[in-house]
């Protein structure tokens, strides 16, 4: 992250959060699904958490992402070769596919994406984390979601 005198300056991020979802999907499948893959970014690399949050009266809320999250969308095409591109330059990544809108438990979830090998998972999603250029490439074909 870049670091400036002034603290009201904007901060550029020298990382990218971003989610890539098939242009497919009903309205209700794109919400669950981002939430879903952006829940892993933070499990996995810790560092892309904040610091909690407290209102004016000293209530606690979560911590969360310390950056924003760019959504975009593309074909099912498009979601493959971002799959592939993020595999190849080992980028922190997060899936959806297809099979899990039938889960209904982290179980079962884990055991639908285990079953399949990864060139034919049926993707609707992708969380990708790293730098800034390298998930630009990654993204390169998607556009940003309406």
């Amino acid at each position: 992250m870049t670091t400036h005198a002034n603290d009201t300056a904007p901060v550029r991020f020298d990382t990218k959060i971003a989610v890539l979802l098939r242009d497919d999907l009903a309205g209700w499948q794109r919400l669950n699904v981002t939430a879903f893959l952006v829940s892993g970014l933070g499990t996995g690399h810790p560092e892309v958490i904040g610091e909690p949050y407290e209102d004016a009266d000293s209530t606690a809320y979560l911590p969360m992402l310390r950056q924003p999250v760019l959504v975009y969308e593309g074909s099912k095409e498009t979601l493959t070769a971002a799959h592939g591109k993020a595999l190849a330059r080992a980028l922190p990544r997060a899936v959806f596919t297809s099979d899990l809108f039938a889960t209904g438990n982290d179980r079962d979830n884990r055991a639908a994406v285990r079953a399949v090998g990864k060139d034919a998972l049926d993707l609707v999603g992708l969380a990708v984390y790293g730098p800034r250029n390298a998930v630009d490439k990654v993204l390169k074909g998607a556009r940003m979601h309406p």
